[in-house]
């Protein structure tokens, strides 16, 4: 008993250590907000001087929320030392409440303050971002004219349809670096005005703008090296698709496989003549789908030649055969609902389920397989439903019993009244349904 007791006392010693631990992390995690507040209202005064308030708004928002969700944090302190006395638990519910609000007070301060940092670093490097956009600027003034040769040179040697992309980048990427320049004359002027706010505007406005004019000139590079890359894959694709016209000779003769040749074969001819201007991103895209539309129809119907559809009468005595079965599996669970349990009505709902979709697909050839498959499924959960509920039915049927204590006066086996007879002749009737109908399989 002694033991008991010492290792209670040790336990709430520990129990009480924790908790005045507890209470004195949610103090300093209190007093640690309280002061982040104050510090990152003096830092949100000096940003909003250098970046304006459009640029500070969500610090701004993220310290009315802390400032909101900390008089919380007080109120719960304050009750830990009012003149009510207070239980252990909830010292150490509102201590862990202080804890989690001062800790997403300072999470969301570091997140906004860093974000802002980032701000406030590039407004005081403008001077140096300035010259930064000039410099880029005029390096990709000396670009356009090398631009404008590469933009006639590919012109003379692709189409129209091909060339649309890039005929404009080189006029465009002009007016952005013109753009550029003046958008930083502009920042520069507004800073010199201590008008921060329209400054910063203009600067990533210039910024964005060199950015721009540069991939506009590096489309026109990137655009001949693709170009060049998809008349290697296009010569590729024509030597495949001529090869593949001459193995289609010995696939099935089916009407797919001859629309897929014809169509490869117009592919083929609607390329344009060497020498003249073309388009190799569409014609390879048209006479990539072609092939694969060839290679898919050819594939189709090889597998079609080694598995053979059933025919439709195949399928329509499949589907009277899972008709009959449902029609007696559901007139014998409607006759004895009563004793019927959730196996067979499970049975029962999922064939009927499945019949419902079966006609649909009986009339398609692609679908034709998939009706079949489930027609016979349908027959076999009807067959178990109408399995279940005599079942059922039996386990259910009271048991005559007479004064021999057997069956009859004599003491012999009695034969019931038709219950197990009447499901074997069903089942039994079923069973040769089914085997006539395999003569059509």
């Amino acid at each position: 008993m002694a033991g008991i007791w010492g290792r209670r006392k040790r336990e709430q010693e520990e129990l009480a250590a924790q908790d005045a631990d507890l209470a004195r992390r949610a103090e300093q995690a209190l007093v640690g907000a309280d002061e982040r507040i104050r510090t990152t209202s003096d830092e949100l005064s000096f940003a909003e001087a250098e970046l304006g308030e459009s640029l500070t708004a969500d610090l701004r928002t993220a310290l009315t929320a802390v400032r909101t969700h900390l008089r919380e944090a007080f109120q719960l302190h304050q009750l830990n030392h009012d003149e009510i006395p207070d239980t252990a638990e909830e010292l150490r519910t509102r201590n862990a409440r202080i804890l989690q609000l001062c800790d997403w007070a300072q999470d969301l301060l570091d997140e906004k303050t860093s974000v802002l940092a980032e701000s406030v670093a590039k407004v005081r490097r403008a001077p140096e971002i300035i010259a930064q956009v000039r410099a880029d600027a005029a390096a990709l003034s000396t670009r356009i004219p090398q631009t404008n040769e590469a933009v006639a040179r590919l012109s003379a040697r692709y189409a129209d349809s091909a060339m649309h992309q890039i005929t404009a980048s080189a006029a465009e990427a002009e007016q952005l670096i013109r753009f550029a320049t003046h958008s930083a004359d502009i920042s520069e002027r507004r800073r010199a005005a201590k008008q921060n706010e329209e400054a910063n505007v203009a600067l990533e406005t210039a910024t964005e703008a060199t950015r721009r004019a540069s991939a506009l000139l590096d489309a026109v590079e990137d655009f001949e090296i693709e170009a060049l890359r998809a008349e290697s894959t296009l010569a590729e694709v024509v030597a495949d698709s001529r090869g593949d016209l001459i193995a289609a000779r010995n696939a099935p003769s089916v009407p797919a496989v001859a629309e897929a040749v014809a169509a490869l074969q117009a592919a083929l001819a609607a390329l344009t003549p060497a020498g003249q201007p073309n388009d190799p991103f569409a014609e390879l895209s048209q006479l990539r789908d072609a092939n694969s539309a060839l290679d898919e129809a050819i594939a189709k119907a090889r597998h079609r030649a080694e598995n053979p559809l059933p025919s439709l009468a195949q399928v329509q005595h499949a589907i009277d055969d899972a008709d009959r079965q449902l029609g007696v599996a559901r007139g014998l669970i409607a006759g004895h609902r009563g004793w019927i349990g959730a196996d067979a009505r499970t049975r029962l709902a999922e064939a009927e389920r499945l019949r419902v979709d079966v006609s649909d697909l009986l009339p398609a050839e692609d679908t034709r397989e998939a009706a079949l498959v489930q027609a016979r499924r349908v027959a076999h959960l009807a067959s178990e439903a109408l399995q279940l509920a005599q079942r059922d039915i039996d386990s259910s049927r009271p048991r005559d019993q007479d004064w021999g204590g057997g069956g009859g006066w004599g003491g012999g086996p009695r034969r019931g009244g038709g219950g197990g007879d009447l499901a074997s002749g069903i089942l039994g009737g079923l069973v040769i349904g089914s085997l006539l109908d395999g003569i059509f399989d």
